[in-house]
């Protein structure tokens, strides 16, 4: 499965998605049985990770982040508000949005997911051979600049290149 010259194979397209959704799929679901806290649905886990990665990020720009509509965020806002997982507080240089931020109980909880799904892959990663670990750690620019072309192109679909 080789790639070379800017062309892509369906098949690596295909792998690709299979192994990152099995990743996470599994990831959550192991961390979700570690963690004995209440489960939260994937929508709501996803902007907790946002604005732990952002304190104080807008309802808008997390929209952006999650690339969802902003009346879904504002949803999403609400629920965890009400469930004490974030605090929504006016933001100082405008009074009619707001800033997002965790909550003690919230911090609680993702430092406890992180955990479990560091244990999860780092047990797996030490197993596996030095060979394929130092080339999942070599892949990760990559992916990394992968995921920042397809965001870029989902925002901007008529850009080239």
């Amino acid at each position: 499965m080789k790639m070379t010259d800017g062309s892509h194979s369906a098949e690596v397209v295909g792998e690709l998605m299979s192994i990152t959704a099995g990743l996470r799929r599994l990831s959550r679901r192991r961390t979700a049985e570690a963690v004995a806290v209440p489960p939260l649905p994937e929508a709501q886990r996803e902007l907790l990770f946002v604005v732990a990665n952002q304190p104080g990020i807008g309802i808008a720009a997390a929209a952006s982040a999650l690339d969802l509509a902003g009346n879904s965020v504002s949803t999403l806002v609400n629920q965890l508000v009400e469930a004490g997982l974030l605090q929504r507080e006016p933001d100082p240089a405008d009074r009619r949005a707001a800033r997002l931020t965790l909550t003690d109980k919230a911090r609680q909880r993702i430092a406890a997911w992180r955990a479990a799904r560091a244990a999860l892959l780092g047990q797996a990663l030490d197993r596996a051979d030095p060979e394929d670990r130092a080339a999942i750690a070599a892949a990760l620019p990559a992916l990394r600049r992968l995921l920042d072309q397809v965001r870029a192109d989902v925002a901007d679909p008529g850009r080239d290149g």
